[in-house]
Formats: structure tokens, sequence, C-alpha cells
């Protein structure tokens, strides 16, 4: 993988996102949301043909690595609201989803969440909310039950679901704030905990217009995590992955 050629070309498309939201074209900001979505998550949520850097992280979970260690994010903004500056592989995709899941049905939709009693079972977690406030060996141990292969299905549900809801995004949805009521919801339906380190999300989310949660947990989001699981693997030299 060239991971600065496949940095930048996402970088340069968020930027373009970034000010399409700026002006009145929701044809144009639904198409960049698209495009910058389908860039960071796996090939099959979108139906591209390439694989994707979201690919290369998780391929390398399903071969059995997802409890391997990783930094938490690329930069230290925020980390002091965190359980833990060092997670899992599987953790890194179950907090970018389970966020994913609950801001776009919940926040931009005012619908029902993906995620379930059903899918809990399935992926074999022991909680339902977004994994902020875990420590690191409450990660580890964490880690040690989940099923990869149910919690890759729960992430392309996501995906797709997501990428439902912004191909129908009005301009007046994308520039507008969601009522207090909803976020809360995150909170009643267990997204968020009370721990400080969990329920600050809702003052974040509470203060986005809906352009800004595109900006933010729909893509940016994902790119503060799967970089530091890139390194990982790149500087392991794992004799299974073969560079892009």
């Amino acid at each position: 993988m060239d991971k600065e050629a496949v940095f930048a070309e996402i970088s340069n498309k968020f930027e373009q996102l970034k000010k399409a939201l700026e002006g009145n074209d929701p044809v144009l900001m639904r198409e960049l949301a698209l495009e910058l979505h389908a860039m960071v998550h796996p090939a099959e949520v979108s139906g591209r043909a390439e694989k994707t850097i979201a690919d290369f992280v998780l391929d390398y979970m399903m071969r059995g690595k997802q409890n391997e260690l990783v930094p938490r994010e690329t930069y230290d903004t925020d980390l002091h609201y965190a359980g833990t500056k060092t997670v899992s592989v599987c953790w890194q995709f179950w907090h970018t989803y389970r966020i994913e899941d609950l801001v776009s049905n919940i926040l931009m939709e005012n619908g029902q969440q993906i995620f379930n009693d059903e899918w809990q079972r399935k992926i074999c977690s022991s909680i339902s909310d977004t994994g902020n406030a875990l420590e690191l060996d409450e990660v580890i141990e964490w880690s040690k039950n989940i099923n990869a292969e149910e919690l890759r299905k729960y992430m392309i549900a996501v995906g797709k679901n997501t990428r439902r809801i912004l191909s129908a995004l009005t301009l007046e949805q994308i520039r507008s704030m969601v009522p207090e009521e909803w976020v809360m919801r995150i909170l009643e339906e267990g997204g968020v905990t009370a721990d400080f380190r969990s329920v600050w999300l809702l003052v974040f989310w509470g203060r986005l217009t809906i352009g800004g949660m595109i900006l933010t947990p729909m893509t940016s989001h994902h790119m503060m995590h799967l970089p530091t699981s890139v390194e990982h693997i790149l500087e392991n030299n794992d004799p299974a992955v073969k560079p892009e």
C-alpha cells in the first residue's frame, strides 16, 4: 500500500467536500459525500471495484489479528476524554461504526439504529455503547470475546444504510441542527454511558449541523482511527499483507 498516496487522495476529497458544504449545491454535496464515504469504508459497502484503506485493515483483522493493540488515534485531540490511548484493532472498527450507526440513524434521520439485541448477541459484545470510556484492560478483555465475522457484517450493514441516508439528504437538512431530544435518545438507547469520557460525545454531536456530521462521524472520523492500524500492519511486515 502506498499509504501516503492513499492518505493524500482522501484528504483532497475531504477538502472538496468541505468546500461544497459551504455552497448551495446539494447534488454536489451528496456526490462528494458518497465518494469520500466509499474511500474510507470497505469496498463491499459502496460496490467499488478497488479495495480501500478500510479493507486493508479489515482483511488483517479477519486473519485472526483482532486483538492486536494499536494507538487509538493519529493525534491527541480529545484523548483526555478517553479511557485509554491504546486499543485493539477490532475496537477501532467497533467504535467508528457504532458512532456512524448512532449519528446517521438517530441524528440525521430520527430513525432506528441498526444495532439491537440480536446484533449484540451475534457480535458477542459486552457493551452497546461506543467504548470510549473503556480502560486498556477492559478493551483487552472485551476484544477476546468479539466475533470478528459478525462485527464485519455489522460494519457493512451500517455503511450501506448510511449511503442510503446520504443519498436522500436535502439542502435544508444538511444545514439544519437536530433537536435536543434526538441527541438524548443516544443516551437513552445505550449508545453512550453516563461516564464523562463517553457522554461528552452528546455535547459534541449536538453542536453539529448535519453537514458537520457528514464531515466528522461519517467520513473523517474513520481517518482518525484507520491510519494507526495501517502503520501497525506495515511496521510488522506481515507476510500475508500484499501492498497494492
